[in-house]
Order: structure tokens, then C-alpha cells, then sequence
């Protein structure tokens, strides 16, 4: 959990990690954003966690103590600062799991 309150001070690097806002409408709509991209993180990290399970090599390597060990909530795949080239004619690599 300290992991995942360490991401939100990267999310909201600004005002010492505080929600910022002038009065009570911008901070909630700051919380709805940090929410949100909280729920989208985790979704992606879900996707490729999918993925690598779904390799055999990896299905045999991992333990029970292993798979009770994933989780969704990591950040260390996000680059919080430089350039993100955005193309919205084009997907993630990821196979959407049935």
C-alpha cells in the first residue's frame, strides 16, 4: 500500500502531493481524476499480468505463494516525467482477455 501512495504523490506532484483546488468542486474534481486514473492503471496492469499468466513458461515457474503475490496495483511500468507521443490511430499491444 505505501507503493501505491508513493504513485499517488508522482500523480499529484504539485502542492507537496495535497489535492489541489480552491474550494471544495476542485478538489473533488481533482479526487475524480486521481480516481480515475488510479482505475485505468490498475486496468492495464491487469492486461499485462493476463498476459505473462498466460505464458505456459510462466505458468509452470510460478508457486502458489507466487500467484497470491500479484497484484494490480504497481506503477514501476509509468514514466511520470518526459515526452508521451500520443496516437489515437493505434492500440496497446495487448491481447483483451476473453
Amino acid at each position: 500500500m505505501e507503493n501505491w501512495n508513493s504513485a499517488n504523490d508522482t500523480i499529484f506532484y504539485g502542492k507537496a502531493g495535497k489535492l489541489p483546488g480552491a474550494d471544495r468542486e476542485h478538489v473533488e474534481v481533482s479526487a475524480l481524476a486521481l480516481h480515475l486514473l488510479q482505475s485505468c492503471l490498475v486496468y492495464i496492469n491487469t492486461l499485462l499480468l493476463q498476459r505473462v499468466l498466460a505464458d505456459p513458461k510462466w505458468a509452470r515457474r510460478l508457486t502458489l505463494e507466487d500467484r497470491r503475490a500479484l497484484n494490480a496495483l504497481f506503477w514501476t511500468n509509468i514514466n511520470p516525467y518526459g515526452r508521451f507521443r500520443l496516437d489515437m490511430n493505434t492500440r496497446l499491444d495487448l491481447d483483451l482477455a476473453a
